[in-house]
């Protein structure tokens, strides 16, 4: 199974259509310590297909909350604020404008508020610079100022953030930056929740961990689809050889048999994923290297 260390649990927003999560125990934002008044429903209104075929980068990130602690105030394997400065091409703010849309995510589920307002000052200036200056607004800063210590509000305006990002660059015909995009934040979570989880086999974070084989797929297929940019060609390639990597994990045709009450043969099935140490520790170096380069770190 995958151990997670208590002190490093980690939800991310599932930001593109998800609501906020508790902590498991209730519905109710007041049990929390959340006035219910200011904790804002966001609209879900599907965008296209590919809302559906590449999922949020922190829905995965959000189930290790569900199965771990909520102590975590760990920031270290974020990428710094302090590295905006070095992202001045398309490609390079295009990424991390995913890649820190997902850190302040992050930042918002585990109560850092002062970080989360940090990485929010962050999200907007380079949201400014990929074209989507609309979809942040300067109110959004007080919002999150107002919700501190908050983490279901500050949840759903994070939500708000990427979600309407996403809107913004499909809205306008960007749709080679809203690749990049998704590829940036989806990279982020899987190295964030590599960088919480320690390899102990056949644990529901193993199965969560080999099931992104399914979603890399998604991703790659969408990427083909504005493969014409090269910038959007080249993740492609990086993300092809991350699938390698996944490829390797054995799948299992799972097909059972069992009788109803009436005696009737009731018929299921479906794949297992059986990824050994060795695979995931391949994976994990990939993504490691593959996310290190985009945000230009060791």
């Amino acid at each position: 199974m995958i151990k997670i260390n208590s002190y490093l649990m980690v939800p991310v927003l599932a930001a593109f259509c998800l609501a906020s999560c508790g902590d498991g125990k209730t519905d109710d934002p007041m049990d929390n310590g959340v006035d219910s008044s200011k904790v804002e429903t966001p609209a879900i209104n599907p965008v296209s297909e590919t809302f559906f075929q590449v999922p949020s980068p922190g829905e995965m990130l959000t189930f290790i909350k569900m199965v771990g602690g909520k102590n975590n105030k760990n920031t270290s394997f974020l990428n710094p604020t302090e590295n905006q400065k070095n992202y001045a091409d398309n490609k390079s703010r295009a990424l991390n404008f995913g890649i820190y849309s997902c850190d302040l995510s992050y930042c918002s589920i585990f109560e850092l508020g002062s970080d989360a307002l940090k990485y929010f000052k962050v999200v907007k200036q380079m949201g400014d610079q990929i074209g989507v200056s609309t979809a942040i607004k300067p109110e959004m800063m007080k919002r999150l100022e107002n919700n501190v210590g908050m983490p279901d509000s500050l949840a759903v305006i994070t939500d708000d953030i990427y979600f309407s990002s996403f809107e913004t660059l499909e809205g306008s015909q960007q749709g080679s930056t809203l690749a990049q995009v998704v590829a940036g934040g989806w990279i982020e979570s899987l190295f964030i929740a590599t960088n919480l989880a320690k390899y102990e086999n056949a644990s529901p974070m193993i199965e969560r961990l080999a099931d992104q084989k399914y979603t890399l797929e998604n991703l790659i297929e969408f990427l083909k689809k504005h493969e014409a940019d090269a910038n959007v060609k080249a993740i492609k390639t990086d993300f092809e050889g991350l699938l390698a990597e996944f490829n390797k994990i054995s799948e299992k045709d799972l097909t059972t048999g069992n009788k109803s009450t009436e005696g009737k043969m009731l018929i299921g099935g479906g794949k297992q994923l059986n990824m050994s140490e060795d695979i995931y520790k391949g994976i994990v170096e990939k993504v490691r290297s593959i996310r290190n380069a985009y945000t230009q770190t060791k």
